[in-house]
């Protein structure tokens, strides 16, 4: 039993595993959708019961494979700890908590139902080299974002000397400036708060073009990364 239930929920190169596969990967999906439809407003009882089965058995199907995964694993805490196991876990969470819950949280605990969208990646080729390149770029993906944390409290300092007595409201402390600052580097830019003095706004001319170069150095640190997760995928399938 122990040996066919690896054979079906590890994916292999076999037709049971892969009608497995294709039907998590189905539910997770329709699962997403369902989910979406219970957002809609005036809702029959009979649709919210009918998305409640859906619910229900999808839950059931992925606590199966949650916990014929721990079943069949050779180092069973390494599964449970590991991000597919904590992926796993957590589409299910929601559902077995709801029962004991606040109807209050409720809402807030079924966001967590998106996490079943992260169970793609197990079966994605793509998603999986993804992954394989944030792995790769983790180092450099760290050092770029306290790079930028140290941007953004920089911004809004000085913002904050050059606007602070020109808009009070505003910019009515370091932290307060700390909105712009965001909005300002990633280059958003609501414009509900701007700067109006002559310095403000070369100052911020300066945090645009800084802004410019934040946006474009993770697309490149990512894509670097994904050109070395797949090409030695493509070694092997032409070998």
């Amino acid at each position: 039993m122990k040996a066919y239930l690896k054979n079906l929920v590890e994916l292999n190169d076999n037709r049971p595993s892969r009608v497995f596969a294709y039907f998590i990967q189905f539910l997770i999906v329709f699962s997403v959708i369902t989910f979406s439809i219970e957002t809609l407003p005036d809702l029959k009882p009979q649709t919210k019961v009918v998305l409640n089965a859906i619910e229900a058995f999808c839950v059931v199907v992925f606590t199966f494979e949650y916990l014929a995964r721990i079943y069949v694993a050779d180092n069973k805490p390494k599964f449970i700890f590991s991000f597919f196991g904590i992926v796993d876990l957590l589409a299910i969470l929601p559902f077995y908590l709801s029962f004991g819950i606040d109807l209050r949280s409720l809402r807030l605990l079924r966001m967590f139902r998106l996490f079943r969208l992260f169970k793609m990646m197990r079966y994605n080729k793509a998603m999986k080299h993804f992954a394989q390149a944030m792995l790769v770029a983790k180092e450099q993906i760290i050092l770029f974002m306290i790079i930028t944390l140290m941007l953004i409290y920089f911004a809004a300092v000085g913002i904050y000397y050059f606007e602070n007595e020109a808009q009070p409201e505003h910019f009515t402390s370091i932290f307060d400036s700390l909105w712009w600052s965001i909005v300002t580097l990633t280059t958003v830019g609501y414009g509900d708060v701007y700067p109006i003095t002559v310095g403000g706004r070369i100052f911020t001319f300066f945090i645009l073009m800084i802004g410019l170069g934040i946006v474009a150095i993770p697309t490149g640190i990512i894509s670097s990364s994904l050109t070395k997760a797949v090409e030695p995928n493509e070694d092997e399938a032409l070998k």
